[in-house]
């Protein structure tokens, strides 16, 4: 979970930050793949909601240390966007209250309307960070 959520993304913005501060034009922009789990986590989900929580800080680190670059870095914390990954969820999965329940799921083509949204903002211009759920989802009041 560390090597890929935390590490792989760090190795990733790193070796972008050197190609875009050293490019013609100069900049770009980086769109870090949070999780709404850093803000309301599921249960027994230490080791996941850990590593999301630490993307939260990278990207606000990146944010902070592109400006000088020109390089903008956001993050989009998606919740229940239905893939082979998330599906379990649409059959039932654990709550707070350890009732199994099944969760309303989104289409991920939506996510990557998000994402094509983000990407399509001049440099002077960014979306910190952007939540997108299925509208239904049981994330609001989670927790």
């Amino acid at each position: 979970m560390l090597d890929v959520n935390l590490t792989g993304m760090f190795l990733c913005a790193q070796a972008a930050f050197r190609l875009m501060k050293d490019q013609n034009p100069r900049g770009g922009r980086i769109i870090n793949n949070g999780s709404i789990s850093a803000h309301a986590p599921r249960p027994d989900s230490a080791p996941y909601t850990a590593t999301k929580h630490a993307v939260t800080g990278l990207t606000k680190c990146l944010s902070l240390d592109g400006r000088k670059y020109d390089i903008a870095c956001g993050q989009i914390d998606i919740g229940n966007a239905l893939t082979e990954l998330s599906a379990p969820m649409s059959v039932g999965v654990k709550q707070a209250n350890g009732e199994i329940a099944v969760e309303p799921m989104m289409d991920v083509g939506q996510v990557a309307n998000a994402i094509v949204y983000m990407d399509s903002l001049p440099l002077e211009a960014n979306v910190q960070f952007m939540t997108v759920m299925a509208t239904k989802m049981p994330f609001v009041g989670r927790g």
